[in-house]
C-alpha cells in the first residue's frame, strides 16, 4: 500500500533512514549478513550521512560531506547481533577499532555459550571469582531487579534455556517442569561479595545472563572509549541498542527511528537526542509459534512464561546504557500502569510504550520530542 506523503511526513521519512531500524537488525542471522549489509549500505549512500562497510568487519575512512570532520565507521557481527559503530573526529580510525575490539572483549567474557567465558565458568561452578567487568554488571542488575521489584532478572537463564531461546529448538514447556524451575530465577539467591568480587549461587542448578543488560553495558564502554580518544560525535548501534555521542557535526541533534512492533518494516515516530541511548524491547525481536500462540523471549520472572502485560514494546531513553536496556525489559514485563508509577517514583528516563491496541504512551519529557511518522495508519499518543 503507497500513500502520498506531505512535505512533514516526507522529512520523517527522511529521518527514519538517517539511523536506520533501531531493530530490524535484531532478526540477522550470521548467514544473512552480508545481503543485509548490502541493503543497509545502499540506504546510508543515499541520504549521505557516511559509510558502511560492504565486508562485515571491514573498516572504510571518509570526510563527512558538511564539512572537514573525517569519521570512520565498522560493523561487526557480535553479541548474536549486528552491530555499527560510527565516530567522527581528528582520532576517529583509532576510536571505532578500539571500540570494536571492546565489543569482542566483552562478547568473549559475557557469553553463556562459550566454554571459555567468565560467565559459562561461573554457572558451570555455581559461583567463583569474578573480573571487574562482571562484578559491576552484577551490582547493577541487583540494583535494576530490586528497583523494579523483580521484574528484571539475571537468573532467567535456566527458563530461557527450557523454551529453546538459547539454542533455538524452541518448546512450550509443561507446568510441573517450568514450576520447577521458578524457583531458580531468584537475584535474592545469589550471593555477591563487591570486596572480593566473588559470587556463589544458593540453590544447585542456578545460572545468570547478563543478556538483558550487556549490550547497554557495552555501548556505554564505547562512550567511553570515543571521549578516550578526543571524539565529541559519534552513534554506536547494536541491534535494539542505539546510543549516541555529542551532536551531529552539523550542529544538529542525532535522530534515531522507534520501530513499529506490530509492521517491523516500518516506524511509529523519531526521537531527535543527544548524549543518550535509545533502547527498545520488544516481543518481535525473538519468538516462536506453536498451535496458533506465540511465544516471545522476554520472560515473566513470576511465572516463567513469556510475558504478557498488555505491552508490545518498550523504549527506554536516558544517560546510561546499561540502566536502559534493563529498564526497557523490566517494564514491558511491569505493563503500562506499573511503569508509569515507576517512571512517577524515579523520573530520571524517557520512555515510549506500546500497548496491545496500538496506542502510544509516552514520558512527558517526550511530548515534544516524539515525531509520529505517518504511515497510512492512524494511532492515538497519549501522555502518562
Amino acid at each position: 500500500r503507497r500513500k502520498i506523503l506531505t512535505q512533514k511526513n516526507s522529512n520523517a521519512r527522511m529521518i527514519q533512514l538517517e539511523i536506520a531500524n533501531i531493530n530490524l537488525l535484531e532478526r540477522i542471522k550470521k548467514g544473512q549478513v552480508n545481503f543485509m549489509k548490502k541493503k543497509i549500505t545502499a540506504i546510508l549512500m543515499v541520504i549521505l550521512i557516511g559509510i558502511m562497510a560492504a565486508g562485515c568487519g571491514q573498516q572504510q575512512k571518509t570526510e563527512q560531506t558538511e564539512g572537514t570532520e573525517e569519521s570512520a565507521s565498522q560493523d561487526i557481527f557480535a553479541m548474536d547481533t549486528y552491530m555499527s559503530v560510527t565516530a567522527y573526529g581528528a582520532d576517529a580510525e583509532s576510536a571505532v577499532s578500539d571500540a570494536i575490539a571492546e565489543i569482542e572483549r566483552l562478547d568473549a567474557l559475557l557469553s553463556t555459550g562459550e566454554t571459555d567465558s567468565e560467565i559459562y565458568k561461573l554457572n558451570q561452578n555455581g559461583g567463583g571469582s569474578i573480573s571487574e567487568d562482571t562484578s559491576y554488571l552484577l551490582e547493577r542488575a541487583l540494583e535494576i531487579w530490586k528497583s523494579t521489584d523483580g521484574c528484571f532478572e539475571i537468573g532467567i537463564y535456566p527458563l530461557m534455556q527450557e523454551w529453546g531461546f538459547t539454542d533455538g529448538n524452541y518448546k512450550v514447556p509443561d507446568k510441573e517442569t517450568l514450576q520447577k524451575l521458578l524457583p531458580l530465577a531468584d537475584s535474592s539467591k545469589i550471593d555477591f561479595n563487591e570486596k572480593d568480587q566473588t559470587v556463589s549461587f544458593e540453590q544447585d542448578g542456578m545460572e545468570i545472563d547478563f543478556g538483558g543488560i550487556a549490550k547497554g553495558y557495552t555501548s556505554g564502554r564505547i562512550m567511553d572509549i570515543f571521549r578516550e580518544h578526543g571524539i565529541t560525535s559519534g552513534m554506536v548501534s547494536l541491534g535494539g541498542n542505539v546510543q549516541v555521542l555529542g551532536i551531529k557535526t552539523d550542529g544538529s541533534k542525532w535522530r534515531v527511528a522507534v520501530q513499529n512492533p506490530e509492521d517491523t518494516e516500518n516506524y511509529l515516530g523519531v526521537l531527535e537526542t543527544q548524549d543518550r541511548a535509545v533502547i527498545t524491547s520488544g516481543g518481535y525481536e525473538r519468538y516462536f509459534e506453536q498451535d496458533g500462540q506465540t511465544y516471545w523471549h522476554i520472560m515473566d520472572p513470576s511465572t516463567g512464561a513469556p510475558a504478557h502485560s498488555g505491552l508490545i514494546s518498550v523504549t527506554i531513553i536516558g544517560p546510561c546504557g546499561l540502566r536502559c536496556d534493563g529498564l526497557s525489559t523490566a517494564l514491558f514485563v511491569m505493563g503500562r500502569e506499573k511503569a508509569a508509577a515507576h517512571w512517577a517514583a524515579h523520573q530520571d528516563y524517557e520512555a515510549v510504550m506500546v500497548d496491545e491496541s496500538g496506542t502510544i504512551w509516552l514520558t512527558p519529557g517526550l511530548k515534544d520530542r516524539f515525531i509520529p511518522v505517518d504511515q497510512g495508519e492512524t494511532r492515538e499518543i497519549r501522555i502518562l
